[in-house]
């Protein structure tokens, strides 16, 4: 579904974010992408969603070459990813409901179905009694879940979440989680950047930890614990 293969990312004053990367996400894969603050998580991210272009490499996401992408054909690589951020992104002056219906919206759903597909998911991050809330009426574990549902709504084969737990407090966090988890076991494959590693160690999900741009552990590869999360 992913495949990096010598990925290099470098940024036009020659700062380097990713240096010969190479890995591969299966179909209803969980990985974990770790490491500190400007290891390149985000840069990863990026470019599997084709906000930005490799430097040197290729990057092939559900049958798409990046760079050779043309700009016409990147919505349509959207359309086929869910996309979760740390800050929610959420449009203030729509209710949740009408946030996850605008997804469907823009993407020119047939009307008529967008009641019950914005139910359907409301109801699957359990907020379904929260459809009419505004965003301020949520707490930020809330808020999160409808930004998961705006996501799920599509019903993409692949979620992307960038730090989605960086904002919340332990509970919710708990919380956001095992609702990843859930939509994981659903068979929807799971690529979480995160530097919570008390997450990573609840589980036995594959690991992948960057470090200045490289990766440094993949735990698909290696059995041995590294001294990071021993």
């Amino acid at each position: 579904m992913i495949r990096f293969n010598h990925v290099s990312k470098a940024f036009a004053k020659g700062e380097s974010a990713l240096l010969d990367v190479s890995f591969r996400v299966a179909k209803g894969e969980f990985v974990f992408l770790t490491g500190h603050s400007g290891a390149g998580k985000t840069t990863v991210l990026k470019l599997i969603y084709g906000e930005q272009s490799p430097t040197s490499g290729d990057v092939h996401v559900l049958g798409f070459s990046l760079p050779n992408i043309t700009a016409r054909e990147i919505p349509r690589l959207r359309r086929r990813l869910g996309i979760v951020f740390q800050d929610f992104r959420l449009l203030e002056d729509r209710t949740a409901e009408e946030n996850v219906a605008f997804a469907l919206e823009v993407t020119r759903a047939r009307p008529e179905s967008i009641p019950s597909r914005t139910s359907r998911v409301m109801t699957q991050v359990g907020l379904a009694s929260k459809m009419h809330a505004f965003p301020n009426e949520l707490s930020g574990g809330e808020q999160q879940r409808v930004a998961i549902a705006r996501a799920l709504v599509l019903d993409p084969p692949i979620l992307l979440a960038d730090e989605p737990t960086g904002n919340l407090d332990e509970r919710a966090t708990r919380g956001v989680f095992q609702l990843l988890r859930d939509i994981n076991a659903g068979g929807t494959a799971v690529v979480m950047a995160t530097h919570d590693l008390n997450l990573v160690r609840q589980t036995t999900n594959r690991t992948i930890e960057l470090r200045r741009g490289e990766v440094v552990y993949d735990s698909a590869e290696e059995t041995a614990p590294r001294e990071g999360l021993a």
